[in-house]
């Protein structure tokens, strides 16, 4: 796999998207990745394409625990806590960076990994380039807890105005559209 250094949104947005499959986060539902299919469909919508061969149990395994890897970091307090983390991601599978050519003919770096890194360790690479974009472009304090009430989820704020304040918009923040447009409703209909 080769690594975009100038793509730090997919890296991003995988961390918040893999965190956000937790039972943690999901209490309703369970684990949004309760085996390999789950997994290589999380991937395929997420364009990643791995060296790695299709996800088996014990890939599933190590996602899980990377996950967990992910959300700490992710809750960390402080840039140099999250460089760290995410240095230990990528050190799992990623080689020095090279140059190579884009489509156009320029000059673009990339962040090749190991031949034969187990997926886990490749998508723990794709993770900590993307969260060290964030740190260097944005900032940490785009690492950031859903602001839902009663949602454990955590997300990277890759947005350009930086204003993003739910994990999963399309779920969180419309249950709490709904619920306060609820809310309204119920506060007209007594003061009638």
């Amino acid at each position: 796999m080769n690594i975009p250094l100038s793509d730090y949104t997919t890296g991003a947005t995988v961390a918040s998207d893999l965190v956000n499959t937790s039972p943690t986060v999901r209490v309703t539902t369970g684990d949004a990745l309760p085996d390999p299919t789950a997994l290589a469909r999380f991937l395929a919508e997420h364009d990643v394409r791995l060296d790695a061969p299709p996800p088996t149990d014990d890939d599933l395994r190590l996602v899980h625990v990377l996950r967990m890897q992910i959300r700490v970091i992710l809750e960390t307090e402080t840039e140099e806590h999250a460089v760290a983390g995410a240095s230990v991601l990528v050190r799992r599978a990623a080689l020095a960076p090279v140059l190579h050519r884009d489509d156009d003919g320029r000059w673009q770096w990339h962040v090749p990994t190991a031949p034969g890194a187990p997926l886990a360790d490749e998508l723990a690479a794709l993770v900590g380039v993307g969260l060290f974009g964030v740190v260097r472009t944005l900032g940490r304090e785009r690492f950031r807890s859903c602001a839902a009430p009663g949602c454990r989820g955590v997300f990277v704020d890759t947005s350009r105005a930086g204003k993003r304040r739910y994990c999963m918009p399309d779920l969180c923040g419309n249950r709490l559209n709904v619920a306060n447009h609820r809310a309204r409703r119920r506060l007209g209909s007594v003061a009638r």
